[in-house]
């Protein structure tokens, strides 16, 4: 597949998958957007290894990992390979120097996802989400870029950023995740609350499970707070679309809010109006500071 297919395929996987963050990466620049779709194309393509292959054992989604991973490192080595999204992807990390440890820990935690279905604590949602969000917010960072001198302080609102979006996440996939045999709400926080997976298998949620789902709501909440703060340290052109983002999936959380924290009567979604709104409201500042920061077609490899 040739460089520009493969940019074009991750862009695909993005607007096809991930409605919410792809109505977001529309308000970067032209030339940051095609290697934010490659990042979650990458991403993406991995996950779907983990989850959609529902009739393979773990260790056929296992050597399925080993085999990407394996093309992964001969495309980095400059080897030609036949998979989709990989050009695009070490295009990308090789532009902007992705850190091979960020990668290696998001790979870990997709595999952990073939053994591990149950967590005890927050803290170890937490750990499993070091490498399976917290890192993708790491790998974007680069791309986003940060004013001089703020790379460092910009690293843990990245980190925060890929916790909230993947906390929520959690919070709207409670049932299609059982349904995978997996839940993300840490057994600790369902004893306090007196939730059994009984009562996640039911059809409607009881008041312990809204509950419950309203307390992780709030840590949720807690993570956009601490991301948004790190905005300011981002350049201008890419401010627009981590606000816009923040307010989509934060919508995710509103929409559950507003049906009383019942997860499990249907799948939470910010309607298209609420969407076009959020979107056209930062549109004027992303076309303000993309004019001022215009790069040249060598600038914007």
């Amino acid at each position: 597949m040739t460089l520009t297919a493969s940019y074009e395929y991750c862009r695909r996987l993005n607007a096809r998958h991930g409605r919410s963050f792809y109505l977001a990466t529309l308000l970067l620049p032209a030339w940051k957007r095609r290697h934010v779709h490659a990042l979650y194309g990458f991403a993406r393509h991995v996950d779907d290894i983990v989850d959609e292959r529902g009739t393979t054992a773990p260790v056929g989604r296992g050597a399925a990992l080993d085999e990407v991973n394996t093309r992964l490192n001969s495309c980095l080595a400059g080897e030609p390979v036949r998979d989709p999204v990989l050009p695009a992807f070490v295009h990308t990390v090789r532009s902007f120097g992705v850190e091979q440890a960020d990668i290696n820990a998001f790979l870990r935690s997709m595999r952990t996802d073939l053994t591990v279905t149950r967590y005890g604590t927050y803290q170890d949602l937490l750990t499993y989400m070091e490498g399976s969000a917290a890192a993708i917010g790491l790998m974007m960072l680069p791309v986003l870029e940060t004013v001089p001198g703020a790379e460092r302080a910009a690293r843990e609102p990245a980190r925060e950023l890929g916790r909230a979006f993947q906390l929520t996440n959690f919070l709207r996939d409670v049932a299609e995740d059982l349904a995978r045999g997996r839940v993300y709400l840490p057994k600790e926080d369902l004893a306090e609350f007196g939730v059994t997976e009984e009562d996640l298998a039911a059809a409607s949620s009881g008041r312990a499970l809204r509950d419950l789902v309203a307390f992780e709501a709030v840590r949720a909440r807690d993570h956009y707070r601490r991301a948004l703060d790190g905005v300011e340290l981002l350049v201008p052109s890419s401010r627009p679309c981590i606000r816009a983002a923040c307010e989509l999936y934060g919508g995710i959380l509103r929409q559950i809010t507003e049906v009383g924290h019942d997860v499990l009567v249907a799948r939470a979604r910010v309607p298209r109006r609420r969407r076009a709104v959020i979107f056209a409201r930062h549109l004027l500042a992303a076309s303000a500071a993309g004019r001022a920061e215009r790069r040249t077609p060598s600038e914007a490899a």
